[in-house]
């Protein structure tokens, strides 16, 4: 069993890949003071790279984020090279298995005998991407939620072959950097927060397949209804808070029965077909008007700033 370094003597992390979850990823470790040595394997890397980290600059600062001295980026062109001197190392690679198992063992070797690597997989079993790999022990998953620059949670699960002691220091080095780690305690695809992300949105899909709802409609029923109340509280403590002043018994006891028939009306799962699709976009496109993807981007990122601000503020 490894002998894992102190949180306060890590320095430098190093990032595999750096499409839009890397890049966010790298902009944090930076505000927080880490250097960071960056690879990927696309054209042109390095600049949209730089651009994000420019951009996410001063957000990290509005949000308290940032500590006073910036780590130092270093981008190279080789992923050994990126993990040979980390103390901590992100990856990021596209989401399939056979992707990651190549880049794993083309940092075999040069992964450090005590540096935990953490895999930002949104779904994948990690038990599938250890067999082979040397560092296996150091391999836990540490999935963000997009954008890990902003969103603090991060979901820490163990594979077979998982060190515990290794997932513990990755859990608690996520939150010495100001992140808030949850453990998944079973393999499962999709681990715990894309599970339930999914679950809505299968619903949300069906509204509209059934014809209950425009996609319009069906967004405004989450981000102006219950979508306000769980962004401050999960779903179980708003729950609790629904039954009064008797809590989660008496909203059990009231509201059970007739939930439990909704949920024998919600088994259906739709089927994504070409006509469910075009629906689905079209409601999109009719909502987006005249907005891009970048003004989408730029208007959720503000409102994430100023809610977790507030957030922020009034923790008790």
């Amino acid at each position: 069993m490894a002998a894992y370094k102190p949180f306060e003597e890590v320095r430098r992390i190093a990032v595999l890949g750096t499409g839009t979850i890397g890049a966010s990823w790298t902009a944090y470790f930076l505000a927080r003071g880490y250097d960071v040595t960056a690879w990927d394997p696309a054209d042109g890397w390095k600049q949209r790279l730089q651009a994000f980290v420019d951009n996410a600059r001063p957000q990290l600062k509005a949000i308290g984020t940032a500590v006073e001295s910036e780590g130092t980026l270093t981008m190279v062109d080789d992923p050994a090279t990126a993990v040979s001197d980390a103390d901590f190392v992100q990856e990021n690679a596209p989401e399939r298995a056979p992707i990651k198992l190549d880049l794993y063992r083309r940092i075999d070797n040069a992964v450090p005998a005590t540096t935990v690597v953490a895999t930002s997989t949104s779904g994948l079993i990690l038990s599938d991407l250890q067999d082979g790999i040397g560092f296996a022990e150091r391999l836990v998953v540490g999935h963000p939620f997009n954008p890990p620059h902003l969103i603090p949670l991060v979901e820490v699960v163990l594979g077979k072959a998982t060190d515990r002691a290794a997932a513990e220091w990755a859990h608690g080095f996520y939150g010495h950097i100001g992140k808030h780690a949850i453990y998944v305690n079973k393999e499962v695809p999709g681990h715990l927060a894309n599970r339930l992300q999914a679950a809505l949105w299968r619903e949300a899909v069906n509204a509209v397949a059934e014809g209950l709802a425009s996609v319009e409609d069906v967004n405004a029923a989450i981000a102006q209804g219950p979508g306000l109340r769980l962004a401050l509280m999960g779903p179980h403590m708003v729950f609790n808070l629904t039954g009064g002043k008797g809590g989660y018994a008496a909203m059990l006891e009231q509201f059970g029965p007739p939930i439990e028939g909704w949920w024998k009306d919600m088994q259906k799962t739709p089927a994504l077909t070409p006509e469910l699709k075009a629906e689905l976009i079209a409601g999109i496109k009719d909502e987006m008007g005249d907005r891009t993807i970048d003004d989408l981007e730029a208007q959720r990122d503000e409102r994430l700033i100023a809610l977790l601000k507030m957030l922020k503020e009034t923790a008790a």
